[in-house]
């Protein structure tokens, strides 16, 4: 395979985002332990754009709840899902750009963050629970533990690649390189 096709192969442009143009929200998502905050932070340094750890937004309940082990239901990602939202929007209001990690797992809570703007792309982090879980291992001062990796994927709904706003990157590639690609392939985009 040629370089030009590992590049492709690496990233993918779903139908809506070459629509939709180049956004103005980036919101990196994926399970626990796929890289979104190491991405994110490469995308921010060469976008020039704020970052937003998501994780720093949840409530004090729900890091308690994810500390022990015990999976976060619809409920309980509400609040937080609309500090997100809240943020989106208020980038949106000013005309900035802006990064924010959260999972999105589910189209619900993506259509919540994103109140259904084409200017909010999603960066998912795609990847099986075999890639991933090595790497949640390795992680230190994480409050999510190894074991919420299952319910992480019970709970992931993929993006719809013909539907949502989204950019889909491979993580078994290295951050750098996938960072790199990322913002390549969003600079193509019409603004």
């Amino acid at each position: 395979m040629c370089d030009m096709d590992q590049q492709t192969a690496l990233v993918s442009l779903s139908r809506r985002l070459r629509q939709a143009g180049r956004p103005y929200v980036l919101i990196v998502m994926g399970v626990s332990g796929c890289g979104k905050s190491t991405v994110a932070q490469l995308m921010a340094e060469r976008l020039g754009w704020p970052v937003i750890e998501g994780d720093d937004l949840h409530p004090a309940h729900n890091i308690a709840k994810m500390s022990n082990g015990i999976p976060l239901t619809d409920e309980d990602r509400a609040p937080w899902l609309d500090c997100i939202a809240q943020q989106v929007r208020a980038w949106g209001d000013a005309g900035q750009c802006g990064i924010v990690t959260c999972s999105s797992l589910k189209r619900m809570y993506r259509e919540r963050i994103s109140g259904g703007s084409h200017d909010v792309c999603f960066v998912y982090l795609k990847g099986s629970k075999e890639d991933i879980a090595p790497r949640l291992r390795q992680r230190t001062g994480h409050f999510m533990p190894v074991a919420m990796l299952d319910s992480q994927f019970d709970t992931l709904e993929e993006p719809d690649m013909d539907d949502e706003v989204v950019m889909e990157l491979d993580v078994n590639a290295r951050q750098d390189h996938l960072a790199e690609q990322a913002c390549a392939h969003l600079s193509t985009l019409p603004e």
